[in-house]
């Protein structure tokens, strides 16, 4: 099928098929008038594609995930990086709690302004809080930690 009944039938802009073809992600091939021939398989592809990279998967992690044969999945590997993705989720979750309950906490203690001082005052006040550390800081159930280590983070490079 020509790129624009791909690009009909999956909703994706015809550019972004040519870039994922580019990405290494999409083969296809040539007509003898130079025309991409796209394969009926592709349709299922890119729904994998655009499936994978709403769940948060980057463009390298999904190349790495897709067979070159979408009969022949790799079961562990598949399994393995979806649980990883899983992990990496949590771990977001958790960064993204504790960003809220010490923002929230950061509002209270702002709003919680002394009678009779001024904002710029109140500001100075909350920040010397903030320094000596007393304002509440969200802390981690004992098993959480284990969510933040270093090498659970992503690689820097990956997209």
């Amino acid at each position: 099928m020509k790129i624009g009944e791909l690009a009909r039938r999956t909703g994706l802009a015809a550019s972004r098929i040519r870039f994922y073809e580019e990405a290494g992600l999409l083969v296809v091939q040539r007509q003898a008038n130079g025309y991409r021939d796209y394969p009926e398989q592709a349709v299922l592809l890119l729904e994998l594609i655009t499936g994978a990279q709403r769940a948060g998967f980057s463009l390298e992690e999904i190349r790495a995930l897709l067979p070159p044969d979408m009969g022949q999945w790799q079961h562990d590997a598949l399994i393995s990086m979806l649980q990883q993705k899983v992990a990496d989720i949590e771990a977001l979750q958790l960064r993204l709690a504790e960003s809220r309950a010490h923002l929230l906490a950061l509002i209270e203690d702002i709003q919680a302004r002394p009678e009779g001082i001024d904002c710029a005052a109140n500001s100075r006040r909350v920040l010397e809080r903030v320094q000596r550390g007393e304002l509440a800081r969200p802390t981690l159930a004992a098993g959480d930690t284990a969510l933040l280590r270093p090498d659970r983070r992503r690689r820097a490079g990956s997209s």
